[in-house]
């Protein structure tokens, strides 16, 4: 008011999306120099970071990532560590990280869901603050996601705790990348019969299973089930934005970039180019995330 009668133009701080990341990746310091110790330990490790020129990201590199690309709040997520020991001390890590950094940093932390502990090792970590359990890896922690019967005690911790599990689940066809893996969309389905009430992040776009989706009885079997877009720019053209939120509703899309493998900003700003309204973009890139791993998300104005 005080400005219309100067005859001035007040105008309100802009306002922008709420950005989490809801997919990236950060290792203690012990483990960056441990690296070739780890990689002997454990095949699925060595095969994504044995070779030394290969990023091995902490909290202070994801912190100035984060301020570059204007990333809010990143979710850091659990390596599929097959040994229950090393998953343990990733999680320590996770969840203090998480802790020093409240509102900046969630933790998704991880265990060998058939190995025994299992369970317990939830537990303690959904008590400690985690925000889910992941990124489970059929391949890395040697398990069928067919074969679903060894998840029921950490599905009942995620139930109880009404918190997510995010899967790695990889497409059946194109090119063989390190990490690829044998989780494909046939598999996510017999788990999804098998647990259809748990509420599930399908990593890098579910192998695809958005597009089956098509079929009523697989829309119908997914309910549960949202997609992140981890690694997108490794695995498809830039139109798959467009193509699922036009086959499943932006809802169920969550920003994910696997960082350190890619950069947060170079990421998002390919995303904003797509053919997103501005309601879209604000659910795909945050409010989507921060509703299924229970965050507190907030209007985000720039002064």
């Amino acid at each position: 008011m005080v400005g219309q009668l100067a005859g001035t133009n007040v105008s309100s701080p802009a306002r922008r999306p709420y950005v989490v990341d809801a997919h990236t990746h950060i290792f203690p310091p012990e483990f960056s120099r441990d690296r070739l110790v780890l990689a002997e330990r454990d095949a699925w490790f060595g095969e994504l970071y044995g070779n030394p020129k290969i990023a091995l990201a902490g909290e202070a590199e994801l912190l100035t990532s984060m301020e570059a690309a204007g990333v809010d709040c990143s979710i850091v997520c659990g390596f599929p560590w097959l040994d229950e020991g090393i998953c343990r001390a990733h999680n320590d890590y996770l969840l203090d990280v998480a802790q020093r950094n409240p509102g900046r940093v969630a933790a998704v932390t991880i265990v060998s869901p058939t190995r025994p502990g299992a369970a317990d090792e939830a537990e303690r970590c959904l008590r400690a603050g985690a925000v889910g359990i992941g990124e489970l890896n059929a391949d890395a922690q040697e398990f069928d996601l067919s074969e679903p019967e060894p998840f029921a005690a950490v599905v009942e911790v995620c139930q109880r705790f009404d918190r997510p599990m995010l899967l790695h689940v990889s497409e059946p066809v194109g090119h063989l990348y390190p990490g690829k893996g044998t989780a494909t969309p046939e598999k996510l389905q017999s788990f999804l019969l098998a647990y259809p009430e748990v509420q599930i992040v399908a990593a890098h776009w579910g192998g695809g299973f958005p597009f089956y989706e098509l079929m009523p009885e697989i829309g119908a079997l997914a309910k549960n089930v949202v997609y992140d877009t981890a690694a997108s720019t490794y695995l498809y053209d830039p139109r798959i934005f467009r193509s699922v939120i036009d086959l499943i509703g932006a809802e169920r899309v969550l920003l994910g970039t696997d960082y350190a493998l890619l950069r947060q900003d170079r990421f998002i700003r390919r995303l904003r180019k797509q053919v997103i309204t501005d309601e879209e973009l604000e659910l795909v890139l945050g409010q989507n995330a921060a509703r299924v791993y229970g965050l507190t998300s907030k209007a985000v104005t720039d002064d």
